[in-house]
């Protein structure tokens, strides 16, 4: 006997109504704003979501949902998604989580199901211990659901809050962000800009233009440069949507899923016994003279490449993430080739951003030191250097993973305690022969020890000469500090590679506990 299945009458047409809905969702209500938005050169949330994750692995959740707002016309207008897509997919196989606001809609606007949207999708982030990914396009509360609207930025500010430590979470500006919505992607772990069509501020022009009197364009205002560069918001600004977010992809590549796991581990062709030559010519021996540290970095990590942070802002500090012997390590470096690669104020506020982050994320410290102290001058002293600069001091002492200092050349004052130095919890501190550490340079010391001496001499050039040339002798030659056990090893410079990777791989256990309590009190 034959069974025929009949089916379920209906059953087709509500699949197909369901198809037209999620294609509805997909299009948005109006095709002229999809057009819209790509003749500003900008593509749409579910666009941008295609090129962030892995082929084909999005998972959208609440695409249908809709808003339940009255008054001013808005019961008028639901449309699907509110405005946001929600999801999660893969970057590289690993579980991503993702929001997008959607421009086409309300302008991405944000109301009380668009943010119940986002509230859940973060939830969802933490309780998986995965990334979070933002995508920003949104034009801020969305003014006719009032009160409401604000409190959504409350949710998420509540919640970007609680990651923090616990996933990584990076804010991508793809438009305009104004008003309270700019705290939620300051508050996450790393901000990428687009040039040109992404802005973040406060108050906008018009309002700046009423209240001050100064008239200026957005992008001159909050452009991605601007945060690049001189506000330190941002710490990433590309020219293209598609580089940038090729460039997300390449960061999450480097970082652990969350605080309970360890970056993952890359083969590489690139011998851990590599002997670095080049490392003999690239620092000069006279400390005098510049040199860029990043070749320096190059020359030691797998393959050259190493993904620097801020480079725009305090360039006088280099942080990279890279990788040695296939293991992500993050890089603190001194710059010589920018203000002779002292610290300041905006070089150690980025230094302690990245060491905490890395901390954090159990990813391991490397510091490369070659610094002449701390910036001198009026403006840095009245703008709080001192509790300002003792932010990277914090991160350092507060920091449990593995962490090595390498002193390259000179190492003066409070600023080579500062750059992770046995004294402050390195577990080792390593030297080139060429180091100098010490209080001051030499001829600054001179200076000041022997003040009347010189002062008084018939020849005080000669003197001056002698005194320095003492100085040097006695407290400054490159074992002083490995005599009295600051320095645990000197090393040939062609051998960093290899003594890095082997201290690495020694300390990949380590352990280590802070002093119970709620938190601490960092210098603001």
């Amino acid at each position: 006997m034959t069974i025929v299945h009949e089916t379920v009458p209906g059953t087709q047409d509500s699949l197909d109504e369901l198809r037209s809905l999620k294609k509805q969702a997909r299009e948005g209500p109006d095709p002229s704003a999809t057009e819209r938005q790509h003749a500003k050169g900008k593509l749409t949330a579910y666009e941008r979501i295609e090129l962030l994750l892995d082929d084909g692995s999005f998972t959208e959740v609440e695409a249908l949902r809709r808003h339940r707002a009255t008054g001013f016309g808005l019961e008028a207008k639901r449309p699907y998604t509110d405005g946001v897509v929600t999801g999660w997919g893969t970057v590289h196989g690993r579980t991503v989580f993702v929001y997008a606001h959607d421009f086409r809609i309300f302008g991405g606007a944000l109301g009380e199901a668009h943010a119940t949207k986002i509230h859940k999708i973060m939830d969802m982030a933490i309780a998986a211990g995965a990334p979070l990914v933002s995508l920003n396009d949104g034009a801020g509360a969305r003014i006719q659901e009032g009160v409401t609207a604000l409190a959504g930025y409350g949710g998420i500010f509540q919640r970007n809050t609680k990651a923090s430590g616990v996933i990584p979470q990076i804010s991508v500006m793809l438009g305009p962000c104004a008003g309270g919505a700019a705290y939620s992607p300051a508050l996450t772990d790393f901000v990428f800009m687009v040039r040109e069509t992404s802005q973040m501020f406060i108050t906008g022009p018009d309002v700046v233009k009423a209240v001050t009197g100064e008239e200026i364009t957005q992008n001159g205002l909050g452009g991605a440069d601007v945060h690049a560069g001189t506000s330190g918001v941002a710490h990433f600004a590309y020219d293209d949507e598609e580089t940038c977010l090729e460039e997300v992809r390449y960061l999450l590549s480097l970082l652990p899923a969350n605080n309970r796991e360890l970056a993952p581990v890359e083969d590489t062709d690139d011998p851990a016994e590599r002997l670095t030559e080049a490392l003999l010519t690239l620092v000069p021996a006279d400390p005098a003279r510049s040199y860029d540290i990043r070749a320096v970095i190059e020359e030691l990590v797998d393959d050259g490449e190493h993904f620097e942070v801020h480079p725009a802002w305090g360039a006088n500090l280099v942080c990279s993430l890279a990788r040695l012997d296939g293991h992500v390590v993050g890089i603190v470096a001194n710059q010589p080739a920018v203000m002779a690669g002292v610290l300041d104020i905006e070089s150690s506020e980025k230094g302690a951003r990245f060491v905490q982050f890395c901390d954090a994320f159990n990813i391991p410290l490397v510091t490369l030191v070659d610094v002449p102290g701390f910036l001198p001058g009026v403006d840095q002293e009245h703008n709080g250097i001192i509790r300002r600069g003792a932010k990277l001091l914090y991160a350092y002492c507060n920091a449990t993973v593995p962490r090595i200092s390498l002193v390259l050349r000179k190492a003066y004052g409070g600023a080579y305690i500062v750059m992770d130095s046995r004294s402050i919890g390195a577990d080792l501190a390593l030297a080139w022969p060429t180091n100098e550490i010490a209080v001051m340079g030499a001829e600054g010391a001179a200076n000041v020890i022997f003040r009347r001496e010189i002062n008084a001499s018939d020849d005080p050039d000669s003197v001056r000469a002698q005194r320095i040339k003492e100085y040097r002798t006695e407290l400054m030659h490159p074992y002083y500090g490995a005599e009295r056990g600051l320095i645990d090893d000197v090393i040939d410079p062609r051998d960093t590679r290899r003594v890095l990777i082997g201290s690495l791989a020694m300390l990949r256990a380590k352990h280590a506990e802070l002093p119970s309590r709620k938190h601490g009190n960092p210098p603001q």
